[in-house]
């Protein structure tokens, strides 16, 4: 099965220059904990957590107010392609230790997100790869 049968669509990104407060309150509208940062392009070039913006930025001081996005979120994510096997997608999370991977189209924008959940109901394989990659990903600390 190819990651554009079952990946989430539609995700929504916030940019670099959003405030910490702007993207915590976009994840707040959009019941996320996790929006991917795209350039002026639509390019990818990080993602954001809810984490992100409580451990790197509030617990360190900064004012979610005034701290800009690209100086919280994670720079140099991993991605697949949207015609990648969602097999080869899975041993990727596992081997990088990740709960959602960036999926991207050939133009290298954003396509949609593969998650945890989505390889839970997909039911494709005979092996359960969602309880595979949960026990990969979960022998250390979450991105």
């Amino acid at each position: 099965m190819r990651l554009d049968e079952c990946m989430t669509r539609g995700v929504e990104c916030t940019h670099p220059e959003a405030t910490l407060q702007e993207a915590a309150l976009m994840m707040r509208e959009l019941d996320v904990g996790t929006l991917p940062v795209c350039d002026e392009n639509e390019r990818v070039i990080g993602m954001v957590t809810d984490r992100d913006i409580t451990v790197r930025a509030v617990a360190n001081g900064k004012d979610p107010r005034t701290t800009l996005v690209r100086d919280a979120m994670t720079a140099g994510v991993v991605y697949c392609y949207e015609d990648q096997d969602v097999d080869e997608a899975a041993r990727l999370m596992e081997d990088r230790q990740i709960r959602r991977l960036i999926v991207l189209d050939h133009d290298h924008r954003l396509a949609g997100i593969l998650s945890l959940g989505d390889l839970a109901v997909s039911g494709m394989t005979e092996r359960d790869l969602a309880t595979e990659v949960l026990e990969a990903v979960s022998t250390s600390n979450p991105r």
